[in-house]
């Protein structure tokens, strides 16, 4: 299932405030500034810092 494409336009790090960027192939939404991923499941982002992966050194590296 496909997240709505006008909702990923509109969400934001609740952190940060910044924007996020959209990884279709681990179905997260990585926030850079916070070093965070949120989870998409079965097509909701779910934006809780809870259940944020912290993204790795590289990972990091690799959103610049």
């Amino acid at each position: 299932m496909d997240t709505d494409p006008k909702l990923l336009e509109i969400l934001v790090c609740p952190l940060t405030k910044t924007t996020l960027r959209y990884d279709r192939d681990s179905q997260e939404l990585v926030c850079r500034a916070a070093g965070l991923a949120y989870p998409i499941r079965g097509g909701v982002p779910v934006m809780l810092t809870g259940e944020a992966r912290t993204l790795t050194d590289e990972e990091r590296d690799a959103l610049r």
